[in-house]
């Protein structure tokens, strides 16, 4: 049985936003750099986002309130962790974590609860489709099956986001974050290869957009 989530109200999804907003921008980053992509209304949204660091939810949380939550948008945040970590942690689950347990029968079940939360217009699932931690600056991304099980199931319209989140400290001691999105497009014309595919040529492109001097073959 999966554990669901009690998500925030979307006061305190502005709340958090703001303060995270601010902490960034006083004492952890020099620079945060969005290059956005036009949001769909009356959509709910998965946003898809490369996994390096033990930050990468906060990472995605600020991208989600400056390009969503700001612009009415977006309602309800919802995060899949790893069901061992929310026994660990029940906090999670009022940050609008939801369970999976990998290897166990009850993946279906967290697939399915997935697309249900994403059957409502302006529920967020924040997803990290590598399913490991990795470099940001690989050149290829590998996915897991996770998102081409949860796509088919969804039923209402869902836009389907990802950001290469890039960071370099270049002339400053503090670093930089370039969120890099790309529309992929809805549930409704979703293709795993192609969505594969065009993910990993954007990555590369937003790898080159990050190196100031030094030209490099692909």
């Amino acid at each position: 049985m999966i554990i669901k989530s009690k998500p925030l109200s979307l006061f305190w999804l502005k709340v958090g936003g703001y303060l995270l907003t601010k902490y960034f921008r006083i004492f952890y980053f020099n620079k945060l750099i969005i290059r956005p992509v036009e949001i769909k209304s009356n959509h709910s949204y998965i946003l898809s986002i490369n996994h390096f660091s033990f930050g990468d939810g906060f990472l995605g949380f600020y991208l989600a309130y400056q390009v969503l939550i700001k612009q009415g948008k977006m309602k309800r945040l919802y995060i899949m962790s790893l069901k061992k970590q929310m026994e660990m942690k029940w906090w999670l689950r009022h940050l609008g974590s939801f369970s999976i347990e990998p290897g166990k029968y009850s993946v279906r079940e967290s697939m399915a609860y997935a697309a249900e939360i994403l059957n409502e217009p302006g529920n967020l699932l924040l997803f990290f489709p590598q399913g490991n931690l990795e470099s940001c600056h690989i050149r290829t991304i590998e996915f897991q099956d996770g998102i081409s099980e949860i796509v088919p199931q969804i039923k209402s319209n869902c836009q389907l986001l990802w950001s290469s989140n890039i960071g370099e400290y270049f002339e400053s001691i503090k670093p930089s974050m370039y969120f890099n999105m790309l529309d992929c497009g809805t549930a409704k014309d979703f293709d795993f290869d192609r969505f594969k595919q065009e993910i990993n040529l954007h990555h590369k492109e937003s790898l080159k957009k990050s190196v100031r001097f030094t030209q490099e073959e692909d």
